[in-house]
């Protein structure tokens, strides 16, 4: 797929502009994604994030993901996931949610996705965890009661919904009193203050917001190598996959690094 055309695609699901087209779009393509990328070793499809100075723990094993799991690792710094119930919306190919069951002992953790191929990858590829498990579901419209979780984690999922305010106030509804709730996605700059007013759902404080583009970059930078190699053995979705991942010389890619697109962390609590 060429890049002229990944644009167009691209536009037609920018958040707000056709919601329902946007929704059908997305998850058409993580669904042909699972089925075409099945790779045992990538549980990841995020852009990644690099911090700065010393880097976190992690086993050996999950060495090779650590630009990946460093989205994460950011998302949850500082919070007490202890003995927690954990939902991951938008939990993809299940590394994140993993990551979590694997690193902070909660108590559960369950990753939702609304592409039913990729909820049914996410249990072949973390079969291994047994406090996680994954769901087939709609964040605007979530399958659990009120007050079910203790945190919530949505990283780089926002931008496929069709009613992000929607899916603001539903986790706002499944979040228990004192619960947080930890975010990050990209936006186009001009999208920024909207987004804000989006996830201001009643009873959510913000609490911490960033810019986290550089790291982001950054990530993307030291994935390159790895990332090229693996999109060069599938030919089919070669020029998709560069344009998708946020390979160098990308739309995204080029975006980021422009400013027009940003990067962006926040973190909520829920009053008590």
């Amino acid at each position: 797929m060429s890049s002229r055309l990944f644009s167009s695609v691209l536009d037609i699901a920018t958040p707000g502009r056709f919601p329902r087209t946007q929704k059908w779009v997305w998850r058409r393509v993580y669904n042909i994604l699972s089925l075409f990328w099945s790779d045992a070793d990538w549980r990841f499809m995020n852009y990644g994030y690099l911090p700065e100075g010393e880097p976190f723990p992690l086993k050996p094993e999950d060495e090779p993901e650590r630009v990946f799991i460093g989205l994460y690792q950011q998302a949850v710094a500082g919070l007490e996931l202890e003995g927690k119930h954990v939902l991951e919306v938008g939990s993809g190919r299940g590394g994140g949610s993993r990551y979590i069951a694997r690193y902070y002992a909660p108590a559960a953790v369950t990753g939702m996705d609304y592409s039913p191929e990729t909820v049914r990858r996410a249990r072949r590829l973390n079969d291994d965890t047994p406090v996680l498990s994954f769901e087939n579901g709609d964040a605007e419209n979530m399958p659990f009661a009120d007050g079910s979780f203790d945190i919530i984690v949505n990283i780089e999922s926002s931008h496929c919904y069709g009613d992000v305010p929607a899916f603001s106030r539903e986790v706002s509804r499944v979040l228990k009193s004192g619960g947080w709730f930890t975010f990050a996605d990209m936006r186009p700059k001009s999208q920024l203050n909207s987004l804000d007013v989006q996830l201001g759902a009643p009873g959510l404080e913000l609490v911490e917001h960033r810019n986290i583009t550089p790291r982001v970059i950054a990530a993307l930078d030291a994935a390159e190598t790895r990332k090229s190699e693996r999109i060069g053995k599938s030919r089919l979705l070669r020029r998709f996959m560069s344009e998708f991942s946020g390979s160098k010389g990308s739309v995204l890619y080029k975006g980021l690094k422009s400013g027009s697109v940003v990067y962006v962390a926040r973190r909520y609590r829920k009053a008590r």
